[in-house]
């Protein structure tokens, strides 16, 4: 799938763009605060309603307009030419609004599915070097994109980690026993739809973790200079198999938060299910946190990319490929390795500060981007 033309109104610098966009690759070249990064992020919010760049919608909407319009028409592919009309509307302090071939949809998330991308940026070295939730944000953003209708998992299973959270704070500081039979109940209600949706969550990391490892390590050894073996483990808040069914992990979940409810009660905090888990990230014997140099960080942190990539286009799905200004900060080798991989998308879209960034192997359309300006460029 690609994107034939991205429409913007008010959107983070931009008052308005109207721009066509083409299969192959399109590079997006400008000083850095001109807008670049912009243009591919509102085609990675269309895809997955969020960002990798903040956490909340308010900046996207540029500074003094009280909404902003994201559009973006999608082809289904080069030897398919059925299209959709994807839209966002973003409206500051209240609920966006979303459309399909201009049809309201009921939730915004209805519209995930209709565009897959994988995106690669500078922030991607935190899955490596950072915290549990950076690690926790690459499978799930992977996850939905491989089974878009886990959003409603997700979003059913941060409600109730929300209320159940709400009740152990209001318990905090007492032992189990002070825990009266009512609220006891409270809790066994709590749990078992916890553990529930929880379960969902973690049977399709633990599935898409088994497909990624093999991808994973041969994206590593395409980009890395070296002959370590990259890996990806799952290290979860309690005991789980990856041959476990569903239904048995959500009973595995149900019992280990009954074990350790005193815990939980006298803490004021939900301490077992997917939201306390990790992955463990190896570069042959050692982590790589805290081992991998900068250098093999950042082949790792294009790795997990470049495998997320291959495996959805094993699933069938052919994602728009984003690099967002990633190679000035590989130096050529790696530059010319990741090049070479990345040719075999049906769209690449690319930002750098300087067209010498980009190797020349990734030739296509080019645009300057100056003070919220999107002009056709030629490089030569």
């Amino acid at each position: 799938m690609f994107v034939t033309h991205l429409s913007l109104a008010d959107f983070r610098s931009y008052s308005l763009v109207e721009l066509p966009l083409s299969t192959g690759v399109t590079v997006f070249t400008g000083a850095n605060g001109q807008g670049k990064t912009n243009l591919v992020e509102a085609v990675e919010y269309l895809a997955t309603l969020g960002s990798h760049r903040v956490a909340s919608e308010t900046p996207l909407i540029r500074a003094g307009a009280q909404r902003a319009l994201v559009r973006a028409r999608v082809q289904a592919g080069c030897d398919d030419d059925r299209s959709l009309l994807l839209e966002v509307e973003l409206i500051a302090g209240k609920a966006n609004k979303a459309s399909l071939n201009r049809a309201p949809l009921r939730r915004s998330r209805d519209l995930l599915g209709a565009l897959r991308v994988v995106l690669f940026s500078p922030e991607d070295l935190d899955f490596v070097k950072g915290e549990p939730s950076d690690r926790r944000r690459f499978i799930d953003e992977l996850i939905l994109s491989r089974w878009p209708r886990l959003a409603g998992v997700r979003a059913d299973y941060d409600r109730v980690l929300r209320q159940r959270s709400t009740l152990l704070k209001s318990l905090s500081g007492r032992g189990s026993r002070a825990v009266s039979a009512d609220v006891a109940a409270t809790l066994d209600v709590w749990d078992s739809q916890l553990a529930g949706f929880g379960a969902e969550i973690v049977a399709a990391r633990l599935a898409t973790l088994l497909d990624l490892q093999p991808l994973l390590a041969a994206a590593y050894a395409d980009i890395a200079p070296t002959n370590n073996l990259a890996t990806a483990d799952y290290k979860s808040s309690t005991e789980l198999s990856a041959d476990l069914s569903v239904a048995e992990l959500s009973t595995v979940l149900t019992e280990r938060m009954l074990q350790r409810r005193g815990e939980e009660v006298a803490r004021g905090q939900c301490l077992v299910g997917p939201h306390r888990d990790d992955i463990v990230l190896g570069l042959g014997e050692l982590p790589a946190k805290g081992y991998a140099s900068h250098g093999e960080s950042w082949s790792f942190a294009l790795a997990l990319r470049l495998a997320a990539f291959a495996l959805l286009r094993s699933d069938g799905i052919e994602p728009v490929l984003i690099l967002d200004d990633v190679f000035a900060e590989l130096d050529e080798t790696r530059r010319d390795r990741l090049a070479g991989l990345v040719r075999v998308a049906e769209q690449v879209l690319i930002t750098a500060a300087v067209a010498a960034d980009v190797p020349p192997s990734l030739s296509g359309q080019h645009f300057a981007v100056s003070a919220g300006s999107v002009e056709p460029a030629v490089v030569t």
